[in-house]
């Protein structure tokens, strides 16, 4: 007998199957990853040095609004990262 697991895994199979990804298809969204893993640290590493000078004139207005900016940012990228991730492998469902 299977078990409630495997029974919901094979009904999920069948309703969206699982797409198989080639390598060249797993490097492009590899290349995604890291081009916004760059974007991402290049933000950080901005707004961190921001965060520094602000530390050293004790501004904490400042030093509030510049990390709520790097947290803003950083979400910002990560969702682009994934709707572009998304939006290829849907062109790869349909070639």
């Amino acid at each position: 007998m299977k078990s409630a697991y495997e029974l919901a895994m094979e009904r999920l199979e069948k309703n969206a199957p699982t797409l198989k990804l080639t390598d060249e298809q797993k490097a492009q969204i590899a290349e995604i990853d890291s081009q916004y893993k760059a974007k991402i640290a290049e933000k950080e590493l901005f707004l961190k040095g921001k965060i520094t000078e602000a530390q050293m004139s004790a501004s904490l207005a400042e030093i509030e609004d510049l990390e709520k900016q790097l947290t803003a940012e950083v979400r910002r990228l990560q969702s682009d990262c994934e709707e572009k991730k998304e939006k290829l492998r849907a062109s790869f469902g349909n070639s």
